[in-house]
């Protein structure tokens, strides 16, 4: 399955993902994520958010983060909501609260780093990941959740 068709995600294991990504020319990526098929593809990746949340490392971790994928084909983007409190961690692709951080970067930036696949240390220092608000849980957050390793 080395053809990138988001029809499969919703079969692939994390892992799988992260080897699809990987093995995906950016081109590629960029031409499905500027299509119809975008909404599939984040929904199905915020969707699996909660299930890789690792509770035992955000101890007392209170915060509101918005997700701001652009490169939308008509121009504009994609916010979603990822709140983490009282150990748990819900999804939501309509942002209602104040964002602690905004984190906003384009589509194909987006897949390498929720597949592991990039540095998002390195994306910020080039201009790649712009990350708005408290910049210590931006580079903590990669440690809040089990990124599968292509």
């Amino acid at each position: 399955m080395s053809d990138f068709d988001p029809a499969n995600f919703a079969n692939v294991g994390p892992k799988e993902f992260a080897q699809l990504v990987k093995s995906t020319p950016d081109d590629k990526i960029a031409e499905v994520m500027s299509g119809d098929l975008r909404g599939k593809v984040l929904s199905e990746v915020f969707n699996r958010m909660p299930a890789l949340f690792r509770a035992d490392r955000a101890g007392s971790t209170n915060a509101v983060i918005h997700w701001t994928i652009t490169g939308r084909p008509d121009g504009g983007s994609d916010t979603y909501e990822v709140v983490i409190e009282n150990g748990a961690c819900t999804v939501s692709d309509t942002p209602q609260r104040d964002p602690k951080l905004t984190l906003t970067m384009g589509p194909v930036e987006f897949l390498k780093i929720v597949s592991g696949g990039a540095n998002p240390v390195m994306m910020f220092m080039t201009g790649k990941l712009k990350a708005k608000g408290d910049l210590g849980l931006a580079a903590n957050i990669a440690n809040l959740f089990d990124i599968p390793k292509a």
